[in-house]
């Protein structure tokens, strides 16, 4: 007799906890100082739980397919394809400033001063993609280990060295680069300019629905999940406002770095604490936490448009798998994608702008996405009533447009706020900048919608000449 697996609500947690919280993600939030509080708490509100518990409803009814199955099922398959499209577009996109987080840290392995050397850091990102991408050609089996052992090396403690390192820190008086006060706290809402770094912090609390499909592994889903939701966001918050509080404690706003950040905090509190020689051990530690969050992503969006393609809507030519399972077509197709968008790095005026835009243009093309994943989950109350599942957001139809609509006001502010270029850095010609974002994320929109086009064109056209 089999046994089924059973997750508790510290399970769910940890899982997400493991997937969300990362200190490469740390030096973006720093920038706005005590005032990531205010923000992350609204963050938390408008976006982390809305799409934590719509997406564990779709997961627990549709557990198929995901992001494709769930659009294509709410609204049509276009829709669907165009949702799962931009999150793999939008993953592709973002590989290179996680690569960039790698290129850094490998750096303070060897030699430190290649951390600023742009040439170096294309290499490293480009070699390093081809690399995660070859290693995952050998299946789940070997993808899934390294993630593993890697998140819970690699991600968690870091993150809950850096956050215990900053209270140890405060506790003996070293000196602060922010101030605390109650005026500190609240940020300044005057200007778009400064507001907009948050659609880069909004996509670091980005990708719950792909561990949602876990809901339907816990005992008791309606009572446990939302709990392992709420714990989730209390322990991200806690230790994402630790982690960036104390970089921003330590790095002076005006040398703060997006790719470096956090390996530059580790060298400072290290140094002060009489540890210098740990900085090349953490930052292997932190090489293969970045590594394997990279190798989830790549075997995890890939799969999801591997979908599409055996639906006939993409070409035959990425149906095709290799014997472990393996979409090689999709992973060299997107190898090349992720080399491409790479060599931005030798043209943005430096690599924090470079990070930036990569970044910005990301999250534009993931809120359309999870606005379309919130519509989807409201109609599918109404259009598939009858389908089960085992957790329901609570409040019946109303509770669903409730937490939906937070979603999509929260995911919509974000896109906008990230047509504004930041103050915090010089992202060269604006004309320049606007181009390359509005241009790049108006393209990727409107690719898949010709492919889809074009294959139900020639789907007919078939028809038509058997007929």
């Amino acid at each position: 007799m089999q046994i089924k697996k059973i997750l508790s609500a510290w399970m769910i947690a940890l899982i997400n906890v493991v997937a969300i919280c990362n200190v490469k993600n740390f030096p973006l939030m720093a920038e706005y100082g005590l005032s990531l509080v205010f923000f992350l708490i609204m963050i938390a509100i408008f976006f982390f739980i809305p799409v934590s518990l719509v997406s564990a409803e779709l997961a627990t009814g549709w557990p198929e397919k995901g992001v494709y199955t769930w659009v294509k099922e709410g609204l049509n398959p276009c829709f669907g394809f165009l949702a799962i499209w931009l999150q793999w577009i939008e993953n592709v996109i973002w590989y290179p400033t996680i690569l960039s987080f790698i290129a850094t840290t490998i750096a303070y392995i060897f030699m430190p001063e290649l951390a600023a050397n742009k040439t170096y850091m294309l290499a490293v990102i480009i070699a390093t993609f081809w690399l995660a991408s070859f290693i995952n050609f050998f299946g789940i089996h070997v993808s899934g280990w390294i993630s593993s052992v890697g998140a819970l090396l690699g991600a968690i403690l870091p993150v809950c060295l850096i956050s215990f390192l900053g209270l140890v820190w405060i506790s003996h008086g070293f000196p602060s680069q922010i101030y605390f006060s109650i005026r500190a706290l609240l940020p300044d809402l005057s200007s778009f300019n400064e507001l907009v770094l948050l659609s880069g912090v909004t996509l670091s609390f980005a990708g719950l629905e792909m561990s949602a499909i876990h809901a339907r592994d816990v005992a008791n889903p309606k009572k446990d999940y939302p709990k392992a939701i709420f714990l989730s966001a209390f322990i991200i918050l806690c230790l994402t406002i630790l982690g960036a509080l104390t970089i921003a404690i330590i790095i002076p706003k005006h040398q703060l770095e997006f790719a470096s950040g956090g390996i530059d905090a580790f060298k400072v509190l290290f140094s002060a604490f009489g540890i210098s020689w740990a900085v090349p051990l953490i930052a292997v530690v932190m090489t293969l936490g970045a590594l394997s969050m990279l190798s989830t992503w790549i075997v995890g969006c890939s799969r999801g448009l591997l979908a599409t393609a055996q639906d006939g809507i993409l070409p035959s030519v990425f149906q095709k798998t290799n014997r472990y399972g393996m979409p090689i077509p999709i992973f060299i197709l997107q190898a090349v994608i992720v080399s491409i968008f790479s060599l931005v790095f030798l043209y943005m005026p430096s690599i924090s702008a470079s990070y930036w835009i990569l970044s910005v243009m990301s999250s534009e093309l993931y809120m359309v996405m999870y606005i379309l994943l919130f519509i989807a989950a409201i109609r599918l109350r109404y259009t598939h009533p009858q389908v089960e599942r085992t957790y329901r957001v609570p409040g019946g139809k109303i509770g669903i447009w409730c937490i939906s609509c937070l979603g999509i006001l929260g995911a919509s502010f974000a896109m906008i706020v990230s047509y504004f270029p930041p103050s915090q850095l010089p992202v060269g010609n604006l004309a320049v900048y606007e181009s390359i974002f509005i241009g790049g994320t108006s393209l990727f929109i409107i690719i898949p919608m010709i492919i889809y086009w074009m294959r139900k064109c020639c789907k007919k056209l078939t028809i038509q000449m058997e007929i």
